[in-house]
């Protein structure tokens, strides 16, 4: 099969399906750890910030030295797949062991722990997660295919990680006879790690096992040479030496302290700020799908129309203006009071756009960084895409891990209080939250689209890199 030719359906869904247990994962970290550790289990919120980042920096250090590995790896079943079937079974145990800690620890006492689980739950996410997201560069060359497969990719990651979500707080979560907002149900938060173990397993194994077959076709790695640690990281710098790879960089930093800072502080906003039910985040969260949904169908169109960097910045500068509007409107007296029945379905149709141009944004920004690889196999001579794909989401989970600090730092300047039920937090402090909330996470998503222009591999150039490499290889 011809690199430029289509990829079927099928061989989309089997690389996309496998973006569900990422999905999972980061859906119940983003969302629900913070929350869980600090006002249900009683540790304090910025030793729980503390916790995220130091797991978050641990394991990007294996980021990578993972991808590198997966790039120039020799096996009778190819360079990615015996990192995915190898992390299976763990990764699942170790998110299992998220939401079920020890029965004797409490309070304080459980930072140890969920730093130790945090960094082997995240690392062996990482070891499946790069080689399998990698493939995209290897199935097609083709400018706006590497666009579609990805639309396949963060439709499955967006849905699987919204549909756990919402299945936790709709039917899991629940209230009961002693315990009146269902968030603060122990007992649920461990059936929802249970049910979310077995779904990062089947995600993983289905995608692998439906890849499987594609293995003779994709490339192959460098020629075997001596290796030492040195030499590892003069080849990694020596691939990522390029204007538009700092460009893609430095927006991915800038862009993952702000998820990080939203994300951890999404529940917050909804259970404290807005006064939503567990039903209620429930649905919003349910929504992403319909935005899921929408983003798997404008953004191949959007790559075709606009090219992935004027996409990107166009659908960028529309989500991330949009993101923290509600917030500030409130803080203005020009949205609905919490006891407004408007109030709900005007938050859920916000979230249904705006989401829907974050995940055609990400799908975008992720199809640039494929299109990196030709250009570096030019200069290098060789194919490094686990390199590429591994050192932005190695920024990402650094950066990502300050974002969830500094979400900590908000919450204790603005003095929140921890262990109290919504009605308990007065309204100053909701106030001194927001408006601390709002101008941060503008000003990190601006930083980011102004790197993303700095960005140069347009379709025309592409094409010129894949032409060079076809009259290297008549050679």
């Amino acid at each position: 099969m011809s690199k430029s030719n289509g990829v079927s359906v099928g061989r989309k869904i089997a690389y996309g399906i496998g973006s569900v247990a990422f999905g999972v994962k980061n859906n119940g970290f983003d969302y629900f750890f913070l929350i869980f550790y600090s006002q249900v289990m009683g540790v304090s919120a910025y030793l729980v910030s503390l916790a995220i980042m130091i797991a978050l920096m641990v394991d990007a250090l294996s980021d990578p030295l993972i991808g590198y590995l997966s790039d120039n790896t020799r096996s009778r079943w190819g360079r990615r797949h015996p990192f995915m079937y190898a992390a299976a079974a763990p990764a699942a145990l170790a998110y299992y062991f998220v939401w079920n800690p020890p029965a004797g620890l409490e309070g304080d006492a459980l930072f140890p722990y969920i730093v130790t689980i945090a960094v082997l739950v995240r690392t062996l996410i990482t070891v499946y997660e790069i080689p399998s997201s990698s493939l995209v560069a290897e199935m097609t060359d083709d400018y706006d295919e590497r666009t579609s497969m990805l639309s396949y990719r963060y439709f499955f990651g967006w849905t699987g990680g919204t549909l756990m979500g919402a299945f936790a707080t709709i039917f899991v979560l629940v209230p009961t006879a002693s315990i009146s907002n269902g968030m603060f149900n122990v007992e649920g938060h461990g059936q929802v790690g249970i049910i979310a173990a077995t779904v990062i397993f089947l995600a993983i194994m289905t995608s692998a096992l439906g890849t499987h077959k594609m293995i003779p076709e994709l490339k192959q790695p460098p020629p075997p040479r001596a290796f030492s640690l040195r030499r590892i990281y003069q080849e990694v710098f020596e691939t990522l030496a390029s204007k538009s790879f700092l460009a893609l960089f430095l927006a991915a930093l800038f862009g993952a302290i702000a998820t990080g800072v939203a994300a951890t502080l999404s529940y917050y906003f909804s259970t404290f700020f807005w006064g939503f039910s567990t039903e209620q985040i429930g649905l919003i969260s349910l929504s992403v799908v319909i935005s899921a949904v929408l983003a798997f169908m404008i953004s191949p169109a959007i790559s075709r129309r606009l090219g992935k960097k004027r996409g990107a910045i166009t659908v960028g500068l529309l989500a991330f203006t949009v993101s923290p509007a509600p917030i500030l409107l409130r803080l203005m007296g020009l949205m609905p009071d919490n006891s407004d029945p408007m109030l709900f379905p005007l938050i859920l149709m916000i979230t249904v756009v705006d989401v829907a141009l974050i995940i055609s944004y990400q799908t975008l920004s992720t199809a640039m960084i494929a299109d990196l690889v030709e250009e570096a196999e030019i200069k290098t001579k060789r194919r490094n895409e686990g390199v590429f794909f591994a050192s932005v989401t190695f920024v990402r989970k650094v950066t990502q891990g300050i974002g969830a600090a500094v979400a900590g730092v908000l919450l204790t300047v603005s003095q929140f209080p921890v262990g109290v039920a919504p009605s308990d937090v007065p309204d100053t402090v909701l106030a001194d939250f927001g408006w601390l909330y709002v101008p941060v996470i503008f000003t990190l998503w601006m930083l980011m689209i102004a790197c993303l222009s700095l960005y140069s591999v347009d379709r025309a150039k592409h094409e010129a890199n894949l032409a060079t490499l076809a009259g290297d290889t008549e050679r």
